[in-house]
């Protein structure tokens, strides 16, 4: 059955926007205890040195209204452009179903565009880090998303071009080694970033930084399952059942 890519990017649009739904109550309820107690360090850290000035949004509408929105809209966004990729990698990477090749797709995504960079560059909470260095540290991050996509791509022509000669299988894995080196190799070249201020707990960047990689977890796998759902639905339609044939006297 043949279908625009107009259609699977308005579906992954709204598995993006279920996904940020979800993403956003994992976000409240792990994400937000942290981030208070983080901005309480802040504050203590400041008390000598406030002004009395205040906050244009309340802490309270930030982590509700201002969260939901931006995680919204943040999955739409990620639904829209891995709708994109799903649209070119259908059909080009093995002979695989809709479902299967929505969670390929946004395994590889998670990977590229997530995990990597995250290793690298991981998420601070509040308090942590130079302001002066914001867009130095954004700069950096952004750069390392390109590299990462950058060299998957490569690895994904490579795994191919090498598919005739040694196999799928040994092609896979040769392709996967290139790409595992060249991401260590960017991680070397790249300068760290190391901010956090003297006395600060460890264990709270830590529970920090694992909140999240689990909402962008499972924005990523709410996106995959759902969208996996309505492409197959799209692509292969249940078909319909044919009338009864009534029997002829």
């Amino acid at each position: 059955m043949n279908v625009s890519p107009r259609t699977l990017l308005v579906r992954g649009m709204l598995a993006g926007l279920l996904a940020g739904a979800v993403a956003f109550l994992v976000a409240y309820l792990l994400g937000e205890s942290k981030v208070d107690a983080a901005i309480a360090i802040e504050e203590a850290a400041s008390a000598g040195h406030d002004h009395g000035e205040e906050a244009p949004v309340s802490r309270a509408l930030q982590a509700t209204a201002g969260l939901g929105t931006g995680v919204l809209l943040y999955g739409v966004a990620l639904g829209g452009i891995a709708a994109l990729v799903y649209c070119y990698a259908l059909g080009r990477i093995g002979r695989f179903g809709p479902r299967a090749t929505a969670a390929l797709v946004t395994a590889a995504l998670f990977v590229t565009v997530t995990l990597m960079p995250f290793l690298k560059y991981p998420a601070n909470p509040p308090a942590v880090g130079d302001p002066e260095t914001a867009g130095r540290r954004t700069a950096l991050y952004l750069l390392m998303i390109a590299l990462s996509a950058l060299l998957a791509a490569g690895a994904l022509i490579l795994g191919r071009r090498l598919a005739p000669k040694l196999g799928n299988w040994n092609a896979s894995i040769a392709a996967g080694a290139f790409f595992v080196l060249a991401i260590g190799v960017s991680y070397a070249l790249l300068p760290g970033i190391n901010e956090v201020p003297a006395g600060f707990p460890a264990a709270l960047i830590w529970d920090f930084r694992l909140a999240s990689l689990a909402i962008q977890t499972t924005l990523w796998t709410t996106f995959g399952l759902a969208f996996g759902y309505l492409a197959e639905r799209a692509l292969a339609p249940a078909s319909t059942p044919k009338e009864a044939v009534q029997p002829t006297s």
